[in-house]
């Protein structure tokens, strides 16, 4: 079984407004074993209404319309899908009266307006919206010799979300077929997409039963892996034979199978190893730090950090000497060693990490351009340096710089 969602209402066509209640259905449907095989935004016009609608009943099995449902000349919703499906609108009185009464309870008049939102397609059953004026509608039956399933949602959050999970879930559950979706997530460091997919696409080809979508983030590459079955446990089971198949292959790239930011994972390790470590930022300026304490329990390992953006700073709070800096300039990666080394020395951490480079847009020269970022990770026994040269702007250079130190943390942890 698969669906389409259709998001109602000119707002959503602006930079202004944002369509969140597509995420929440998709999430609820797939809990059913339903796909969700496309999702479309129209505006408030009864062509492009009629259109949408046309559309998505020719080729998903459920139709869910949210929005639309409104009082006001541009709630075109329930006419749009009449007209689709060749039905009548007919307004149901008592729907129109507990409208005036939800108004008189707050001590207002209903606008004469507001009746429309009593018309029910013909043969609908009717969705009380307990969170609002505007109910829901359900419709069952035959579409062009085709089984349908056509939802009209309202489109504020708080009263949809109600609407769907009170009124619509069981009746899904009680109509639709036995059908489970497995899913899982493999997030992998400080490879490109191109590389990743060059080694993993011969192994999920394979596995032509599994849908596997590959994401480029940044410093990252996720595969998403999804698959069906006639239980959950056989789905689930299917899916984590792959995802043993192309973990074996990634070897150690692979930093999370269950989803778990960098953050969590370096954390995880050093936890687990008893250790702490403290960081010297320059050109991050202090987001490797916000990063690893965004993770709730961080202080068992993060001792602290520091932001030493000016020379001086360097050699006041990490320790690295002047001559050091005047020798090899402070992208560099003696200084990075330094800014490590200082940082552990004077902390007490276990491991101390040193971050410098240029950041950009500014600062970049021919030797060194915007980009050129070294990372230090000192321990007792040794101090290890790797240089990168990030593409991007200046944001995505920070981050870049802060995922490739969690990962070298990660990995000394391991």
């Amino acid at each position: 079984m698969n669906a389409e969602i259709i998001a109602i209402g000119s707002e959503l066509l602006t930079p202004f407004r944002q369509d969140t209640n597509s995420l929440y259905l998709t999430e609820k449907l797939n809990e059913l074993g339903v796909d969700v095989i496309f999702k479309t935004i129209v505006g408030d016009h009864p062509e492009h209404l009629a259109g949408a609608a046309l559309l998505a009943l020719s080729r998903a099995d459920i139709a869910v319309f949210m929005g639309g449902l409104g009082p006001t000349e541009d709630d075109l919703t329930r006419e749009a899908v009449a007209d689709a499906l060749g039905l009548a609108l007919h307004r149901d009185p008592e729907i129109v009266a507990s409208i005036e009464r939800r108004f008189a309870a707050h001590g207002w008049k209903m606008s004469a307006n507001n009746a429309k939102q009593g018309d029910v397609i013909t043969g609908a059953t009717v969705l009380p919206n307990p969170g609002g004026t505007a109910p829901g509608q359900w419709i069952s039956g035959q579409y062009k010799d085709q089984d349908r399933i056509i939802l009209l949602l309202p489109g504020p959050p708080h009263e949809m979300k109600a609407v769907f999970d009170e009124q619509c879930m069981g009746r899904l559950r009680a109509k639709l077929p036995p059908q489970f979706i497995a899913t899982r997530v493999l997030k992998i460091a400080m490879m490109g997409e191109s590389q990743c997919d060059a080694r993993v696409a011969p192994i999920y080809k394979l596995a032509r039963d599994v849908e596997t979508t590959i994401l480029a983030g940044r410093g990252e590459v996720q595969l998403h892996l999804r698959t069906h079955g006639a239980s959950l446990q056989a789905a689930q089971q299917r899916v984590d034979r792959l995802v043993e198949e192309l973990e074996e292959e990634l070897g150690d790239f692979v930093f999370s199978d269950n989803g778990e930011s960098l953050e969590q994972i370096a954390g995880y390790y050093l936890q687990m190893r008893g250790a702490t470590v403290a960081v010297a930022e320059s050109c991050s300026g202090g987001l490797l730090a916000e990063r690893i304490t965004s993770i709730s329990g961080s202080s068992r390992y993060f001792l602290g950090g520091t932001v030493v953006y000016s020379n001086a700073l360097k050699s006041t709070f990490a320790d690295v000497p002047f001559e050091l800096i005047n020798t090899h300039g402070a992208v560099s990666r003696e200084v990075a060693v330094a800014l490590a080394e200082g940082i552990r020395r004077r902390s007490g951490a276990t491991l101390g990490v040193g971050i410098t480079g240029v950041a950009g847009p500014s600062g970049g020269t021919p030797e060194k351009p915007v980009g050129l970022v070294f990372h230090a990770l000192a321990s007792e026994e040794q101090t290890e340096v790797i240089e990168r040269k990030f593409p991007g702007d200046r944001d995505r250079v920070r981050w870049f710089s802060s995922q490739q130190a969690l990962d070298m943390v990660r990995r000394k942890m391991m």
